[in-house]
């Protein structure tokens, strides 16, 4: 390795402290979203936007001026703060920016921003049409104008959770699987992890939730509400392989312990009642834990379920300083992520 975030004294803060902007993709992909359920999409990511804007700039990937001029119709419609959001005509496959994009990176002296461009691989070449969003991540670099770092693996950023104090969440089955990095073992990949990302442990957790076709992407069922609490989606009940896989996740949680002998406080977040994939066998990857942390609103997938008003309370007492944004995510579900999914943080930098 050259020169990595590490050694130029960058690292990757948590997701909670306070944002210039989240990166948004305005959706349009028939195959991912067929019918009237992009429409609904559509309806979903004003409502984000809506609240978004409220405490920070929302940059918005449209592919040219005419879907610009569509969407901030909508946009102005649907109340957004206008002069909080940015249109970048920079043209994507589909919306999962999170993994995509860059991840943002703050100096630990002088609190400048710099980025990471993983390289991304349709989550193992399962969708050869989303292969074309490597280079819509790489533009999405280019037009911030920041340093950025090429660790020349593949990552997601779904993938990964950070506390910003040394710690980051994965799952072996993510990482560890040979369609993303197979010269890679377990140690290179961790090697990179703390270069990268400038951790100093990595929490291996085990494996995904049921329906998720990203081969376990942490950002699912496992989140950091602060420097030492996880929230961790845990449920007793339902069909498929969920409780055993979430209650061997918590267990890890609860029983790690870092080089200082200092341990997490974990959370127990319930599922919502599965919901069966249209016409098909399987669920869809519906979880409260996909949420995202905004400057002044918690974005919460809710799916009208007995457990969302749990959810919306476990979130509020999380983040008392701000508004819990519940939001239908049915439709968005049904491209396989949620609200986390779609989102990527870009932090203010520190003076």
């Amino acid at each position: 390795m050259n020169e990595t975030p590490r050694s130029a004294e960058y690292y990757m803060p948590a997701e909670w402290v306070k944002h210039d902007a989240t990166w948004l993709s305005w959706p349009k992909n028939v195959m991912t979203f067929p019918g009237d359920i992009l429409v609904g999409v559509e309806q979903i990511y004003c409502s984000m936007v809506e609240a978004l804007s409220q405490g920070e700039q929302v940059k918005i990937l449209v592919d040219d001026q005419e879907m610009e001029e569509r969407v901030q119709s909508m946009l102005e419609r649907t109340g957004a703060d206008m002069q909080n959001v940015l249109f970048l005509q920079i043209k994507s496959a589909d919306v999962w920016i999170r993994d995509y994009g860059p991840s943002f990176l703050l100096h630990h002296r002088t609190g400048d921003k710099a980025a990471v461009k993983w390289r991304f691989n349709a989550w193992g070449e399962k969708y050869d049409d989303l292969m074309y969003d490597d280079v819509a991540g790489e533009d999405v670099v280019r037009s911030t104008d920041l340093p950025v770092f090429r660790p020349g693996i593949v990552m997601e950023g779904g993938s990964i959770d950070v506390n910003g104090a040394g710690l980051v969440l994965t799952t072996e089955q993510c990482l560890l699987n040979k369609n993303r990095n197979p010269h890679l073992n377990r140690a290179q990949i961790e090697d990179y992890l703390r270069e990268y990302l400038n951790v100093e442990e990595v929490v291996w957790l085990r494996s995904g939730i049921e329906g998720d076709d990203t081969d376990g992407h942490v950002d699912d069922f496992a989140r950091f509400i602060s420097e030492d609490t996880v929230m961790c989606a845990h449920s007793r009940s339902g069909g498929g392989h969920n409780p055993k896989v979430l209650q061997t996740n918590l267990e890890i949680l609860q029983d790690f312990q870092d080089r200082h002998g200092r341990t997490l406080e974990v959370l127990t977040l319930p599922m919502p009642t599965p919901i069966p994939l249209p016409e098909e066998e399987g669920v869809l990857p519906a979880s409260y834990a996909n949420f995202y942390i905004g400057n002044s609103a918690v974005l919460l997938p809710v799916f009208k379920d007995h457990n969302d008003a749990k959810a919306v309370e476990m979130l509020g007492e999380a983040f008392p300083d701000r508004e819990i944004v519940p939001i239908d995510a049915r439709d968005l579900v049904y491209g396989y992520g949620s609200f986390h999914c779609v989102t990527q943080q870009e932090p203010s930098v520190k003076s």
